[in-house]
């Protein structure tokens, strides 16, 4: 088969080899944009006087076509025309005949391709952006409606102090928001069009490179040839801020994990999101939180790909860039996919309240509380927390808990110690009265909650 672009070539490449060295296995997921560039590319040839008028109906009516056999799956791309871009090229010329070849004057594959993909991510983050901006809609919802649930707070998985399960859930909210914070910035570096760089220096043409940055929606134009068709910092920013939103979403994975498990008990995943056993009927597996938490290994792996591709590369188009798609085309598709889930699991969560209580209960999460009691009576926190943390040891000793030793023992501590004690170290108590701003407080967790609705609004 003749190449398009085989004019200097007498020899022709093994099947096998023009197959390592095609893209378009991948980059089809290109199509809609590059017919899409390729449109507002022949408007201008048209307006500009470089090509004709009808020649510029022609190729319009021709790239129309595909464009509407493409939704209709009607498209057929092979190998042996390697990408996207000489697959629609080819296509076109049987649309249309030898006219379709002026539709890649003034232009080179170089910020074609380049055209495509900051259409692609453009339209994947405004899309990335609605999902999170749901998520955060579902945790303010299930936050609002545990904010007097208590549950243990954690550090080192060691059972810290009582919490608000709603201020947990918080927690996330603000994490994604800075996630979609990331998001949102990034755009005004992707929404810059390539177009008319050409292969690295321009063109002698009298294009009108405003124009075709207009006809496609970019609100802004590379200055530098040599940038627009080398850079790739607008899918490394994208991978990066991808990597950080599937950090989150692991870490929420892990934690309801546990959380279902039989041990905890704190929560039960609706049977949408889970899995049973080919060969232990009671299993009931968290298998989709599971999945997100091990697709978050994909996604890094995917950024120190791209990474590692362009740490030696020379200006300007170099073939390794032929591997800048696959992983921008699977961290869309992982992520996309993770934040739909995620908000399908946590609004459908059932949240079992009164065994979350009840871990806060059982323990000594309660032992600041006394410190802090004894601290408010008059005693140095440093001594109050030795005093606190011998009678914790005693009740390791005993099996006991600090709401079990009576007034007298407590008074022998210190005569100011009252029967409000027992009140303090009560769990719902210790968390309502965590007033500090951002604090676990009901109050506070309520400011947090009408602080998102507003965000979110």
């Amino acid at each position: 088969m003749k190449k398009l672009w085989g004019g200097r070539f007498t020899g022709e490449n093994k099947d096998w080899i023009d197959t390592f060295g095609a893209s378009i296995s991948f980059d089809y997921q290109l199509a809609k944009q590059d017919i899409l560039g390729s449109l507002a590319h022949v408007k201008m040839l048209g307006a500009c006087g470089i090509i004709t008028k009808d020649e510029m109906q022609q190729i319009q009516t021709g790239l129309k076509s595909l464009q509407e056999k493409l939704a209709n799956n009607e498209l057929t791309f092979t190998t042996q025309n390697e990408d996207i871009h000489l697959n629609i090229e080819s296509l076109l010329t049987e649309e249309i005949g030898p006219v379709a070849g002026k539709l890649h004057t003034a232009r080179s594959r170089n910020d074609q391709v380049a055209t495509d993909m900051h259409l692609y991510l453009k339209e994947t983050v405004t899309n990335v952006i609605e999902k999170i901006h749901q998520l955060r809609r579902v945790l303010v919802d299930k936050a609002e409606e545990n904010i007097e649930t208590i549950m243990p707070g954690y550090t080192h998985m060691q059972h810290a102090q009582p919490i608000s399960f709603g201020h947990h859930l918080m927690a996330y909210y603000q994490m994604l928001t800075r996630d979609q914070e990331r998001m949102q910035e990034s755009v005004s570096r992707i929404d810059v069009s390539p177009l008319g760089a050409a292969a690295l220096a321009g063109t002698t043409f009298p294009i009108d490179r405003q124009m075709t940055a207009d006809e496609l929606g970019f609100s802004d134009i590379y200055d530098n040839s040599l940038d627009a068709v080398s850079d790739r910092d607008f899918i490394l920013e994208f991978l990066s801020n991808a990597s950080l939103l599937m950090m989150h979403l692991s870490r929420f994975c892990e934690e309801m994990i546990l959380w279902c498990s039989y041990e905890f008990q704190f929560v039960e995943l609706a049977d949408t999101f889970s899995t049973g056993s080919s060969i232990m009927p009671q299993k009931k597996n968290p298998d989709m939180a599971e999945l997100i938490r091990g697709k978050t290994g994909r996604v890094y792996g995917n950024l120190f790909q791209l990474l590692t591709v362009m740490k030696s590369l020379p200006l300007a188009y170099n073939k390794d860039f032929q591997e800048d798609k696959e992983g921008m085309f699977d961290t869309s598709e992982t992520i996309i996919a993770s934040l739909e889930i995620m908000s399908g699991m946590i609004e459908t969560m059932k949240v079992n309240q009164a065994t979350m209580q009840q871990a806060t209960e059982k323990d000594l999460s309660n032992a600041t509380e006394l410190a802090d009691y004894l601290a408010n009576k008059g005693l140095p926190f440093r001594q109050a927390h030795e005093i606190v943390g011998k009678l914790v040891l005693e009740c390791i000793q005993q099996g006991t808990y600090l709401q079990d030793i009576p007034l007298e023992k407590y008074q022998q501590i210190s005569p100011s110690i009252e029967a409000d004690v027992y009140d303090k170290l009560n769990s719902h108590s210790a968390v309502k009265n965590r007033h500090s701003l951002g604090g676990t407080g009901f109050d506070q967790v309520k400011s947090q909650i009408e602080k998102a609705k507003a965000e979110l609004s």
